[in-house]
Protein backbone atom coordinates (compact mmCIF):
# COMPACT_ATOMS: atom_id res chain seq x y z
CA UNK A 1 0.00 0.00 0.00
CA UNK A 2 1.19 2.93 -0.89
CA UNK A 3 -1.69 6.15 -0.29
CA UNK A 4 -2.56 6.14 3.90
CA UNK A 5 -4.73 4.40 5.15
CA UNK A 6 -8.60 5.99 5.08
CA UNK A 7 -8.87 5.87 9.20
CA UNK A 8 -5.19 7.59 9.16
CA UNK A 9 -6.58 9.97 6.60
CA UNK A 10 -9.56 10.85 8.67
CA UNK A 11 -7.44 11.19 11.43
CA UNK A 12 -5.27 13.95 9.70
CA UNK A 13 -8.42 15.51 8.44
CA UNK A 14 -9.56 15.66 12.15
CA UNK A 15 -6.48 16.57 14.07
CA UNK A 16 -5.53 19.81 11.27
CA UNK A 17 -9.38 20.59 11.77
CA UNK A 18 -9.21 20.15 15.83
CA UNK A 19 -5.81 22.24 15.93
CA UNK A 20 -7.01 25.05 14.19
CA UNK A 21 -3.73 24.61 12.03
CA UNK A 22 -4.01 27.42 9.00
CA UNK A 23 -0.78 26.76 7.67
CA UNK A 24 0.42 22.73 7.04
CA UNK A 25 3.04 21.10 5.65
CA UNK A 26 3.34 18.07 3.21
CA UNK A 27 6.63 15.87 3.30
CA UNK A 28 5.33 13.93 0.26
CA UNK A 29 2.44 14.00 -1.83
CA UNK A 30 2.45 10.87 -4.06
CA UNK A 31 -0.86 10.63 -5.53
CA UNK A 32 -2.22 13.24 -3.57
CA UNK A 33 -4.61 11.38 -1.00
CA UNK A 34 -3.19 12.27 2.09
CA UNK A 35 -3.19 16.15 0.87
CA UNK A 36 -6.72 15.94 0.42
CA UNK A 37 -7.40 14.96 4.08
CA UNK A 38 -5.55 17.48 5.16
CA UNK A 39 -6.83 20.02 3.25
CA UNK A 40 -10.44 18.85 4.56
CA UNK A 41 -9.26 19.72 8.07
CA UNK A 42 -7.92 23.22 6.89
CA UNK A 43 -10.71 26.67 7.58
CA UNK A 44 -10.92 28.13 3.75
CA UNK A 45 -8.08 30.50 4.22
CA UNK A 46 -5.63 27.92 5.53
CA UNK A 47 -2.84 26.85 3.22
CA UNK A 48 -1.34 23.66 2.23
CA UNK A 49 2.31 23.35 0.92
CA UNK A 50 3.35 20.02 -0.52
CA UNK A 51 6.70 18.84 -1.05
CA UNK A 52 7.02 16.12 -3.56
CA UNK A 53 10.60 14.85 -5.16
CA UNK A 54 9.06 14.32 -8.67
CA UNK A 55 7.06 16.69 -11.25
CA UNK A 56 5.29 13.52 -12.11
CA UNK A 57 4.08 12.42 -8.89
CA UNK A 58 3.55 16.65 -8.07
CA UNK A 59 1.15 16.81 -10.98
CA UNK A 60 -0.99 13.20 -10.07
CA UNK A 61 -1.31 14.89 -6.65
CA UNK A 62 -2.07 18.68 -8.11
CA UNK A 63 -4.79 17.20 -10.41
CA UNK A 64 -6.42 15.47 -7.70
CA UNK A 65 -6.41 17.83 -4.78
CA UNK A 66 -7.70 20.52 -7.80
CA UNK A 67 -10.80 17.76 -8.49
CA UNK A 68 -11.74 17.51 -4.47
CA UNK A 69 -11.92 21.07 -4.87
CA UNK A 70 -9.12 22.39 -2.85
CA UNK A 71 -6.23 23.16 -5.63
CA UNK A 72 -6.37 26.89 -4.75
CA UNK A 73 -5.21 26.23 -1.10
CA UNK A 74 -2.35 24.00 -1.94
CA UNK A 75 1.35 25.03 -3.44
CA UNK A 76 3.74 22.40 -4.30
CA UNK A 77 7.08 22.60 -4.31
CA UNK A 78 9.05 19.92 -6.65
CA UNK A 79 12.44 18.50 -5.95
CA UNK A 80 14.86 16.73 -2.85
CA UNK A 81 12.79 17.56 0.36
CA UNK A 82 15.55 18.70 2.51
CA UNK A 83 16.50 21.20 -0.42
CA UNK A 84 12.86 22.37 0.26
CA UNK A 85 13.04 22.08 3.92
CA UNK A 86 15.92 24.55 3.80
CA UNK A 87 14.60 27.09 1.89
CA UNK A 88 11.54 27.07 3.79
CA UNK A 89 13.42 27.78 6.36
CA UNK A 90 15.53 30.07 4.83
CA UNK A 91 12.10 32.26 4.18
CA UNK A 92 11.06 32.01 7.29
CA UNK A 93 7.88 29.87 7.29
CA UNK A 94 6.23 28.64 9.80
CA UNK A 95 3.59 26.03 10.41
CA UNK A 96 1.38 24.66 12.36
CA UNK A 97 1.07 21.10 11.33
CA UNK A 98 3.22 18.63 9.38
CA UNK A 99 2.81 15.12 7.76
CA UNK A 100 5.86 13.01 7.18
CA UNK A 101 5.45 10.50 4.63
CA UNK A 102 8.60 10.53 2.73
CA UNK A 103 11.55 8.61 2.11
CA UNK A 104 11.95 6.88 5.39
CA UNK A 105 15.96 6.85 5.53
CA UNK A 106 15.33 10.66 6.24
CA UNK A 107 12.67 10.90 8.70
CA UNK A 108 14.82 11.80 11.28
CA UNK A 109 16.00 14.79 9.39
CA UNK A 110 12.70 15.91 8.19
CA UNK A 111 11.42 15.68 11.88
CA UNK A 112 14.60 18.44 12.56
CA UNK A 113 13.13 20.74 10.44
CA UNK A 114 9.98 20.45 11.18
CA UNK A 115 10.67 21.17 15.11
CA UNK A 116 12.55 24.26 13.57
CA UNK A 117 9.83 25.21 11.07
CA UNK A 118 7.36 24.46 13.43
CA UNK A 119 4.71 27.33 15.51
CA UNK A 120 4.58 26.67 19.42
CA UNK A 121 2.03 23.63 19.80
CA UNK A 122 2.50 23.09 16.25
CA UNK A 123 1.53 18.78 15.48
CA UNK A 124 3.95 16.91 13.76
CA UNK A 125 3.03 13.70 12.36
CA UNK A 126 4.78 10.58 11.10
CA UNK A 127 3.22 7.79 8.94
CA UNK A 128 5.07 4.21 8.70
CA UNK A 129 6.22 3.91 11.77
CA UNK A 130 6.47 0.39 12.17
CA UNK A 131 7.47 -0.78 8.75
CA UNK A 132 4.98 -3.59 8.30
CA UNK A 133 6.77 -4.94 11.89
CA UNK A 134 9.65 -4.41 10.69
CA UNK A 135 10.95 -1.87 13.40
CA UNK A 136 9.96 -4.01 15.82
CA UNK A 137 12.14 -6.92 14.65
CA UNK A 138 15.28 -7.20 16.21
CA UNK A 139 16.79 -8.93 13.22
CA UNK A 140 15.71 -6.17 10.84
CA UNK A 141 18.56 -3.49 10.70
CA UNK A 142 18.32 -2.06 7.13
CA UNK A 143 18.67 1.87 6.65
CA UNK A 144 15.00 2.70 6.67
CA UNK A 145 14.75 0.31 10.01
CA UNK A 146 17.54 2.48 11.52
CA UNK A 147 16.43 5.97 10.66
CA UNK A 148 12.93 5.02 11.47
CA UNK A 149 13.36 3.93 15.25
CA UNK A 150 16.05 7.14 15.89
CA UNK A 151 12.52 8.71 14.34
CA UNK A 152 9.89 7.25 16.86
CA UNK A 153 13.11 7.42 19.75
CA UNK A 154 13.07 11.21 19.10
CA UNK A 155 9.21 11.98 18.97
CA UNK A 156 8.74 9.85 21.99
CA UNK A 157 11.32 11.41 24.09
CA UNK A 158 12.88 14.57 22.59
CA UNK A 159 12.60 17.23 25.29
CA UNK A 160 10.89 19.60 22.98
CA UNK A 161 7.96 17.35 21.89
CA UNK A 162 5.38 15.70 24.23
CA UNK A 163 4.61 12.47 21.64
CA UNK A 164 3.24 8.73 20.87
CA UNK A 165 2.83 6.39 18.23
CA UNK A 166 -0.56 5.49 17.69
CA UNK A 167 -0.48 1.37 16.70
CA UNK A 168 -2.48 0.60 14.25
CA UNK A 169 -2.05 0.24 10.57
CA UNK A 170 1.19 0.84 10.02
CA UNK A 171 2.11 2.90 12.94
CA UNK A 172 1.20 7.01 13.35
CA UNK A 173 3.89 8.80 15.39
CA UNK A 174 1.96 12.11 16.65
CA UNK A 175 4.01 14.75 18.75
CA UNK A 176 3.16 18.26 19.78
CA UNK A 177 6.15 20.83 19.57
CA UNK A 178 6.47 22.55 23.16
Amino acid sequence: EIAIAPGYGRLLTLLVKATGAGRVLEIGALGGYSGICLARGLAPEGTLTSLELKQEFADVARANVTEAGFGGQVEYRVGPALDSLAQLKAEGQRFDFFFIDADKENYPNYLEYAIELANPGALIAGDNTFLRGRTLNPDKNGPSVQAIRRFNEAMATDDRLIGTILPAYDGLAVAMVK
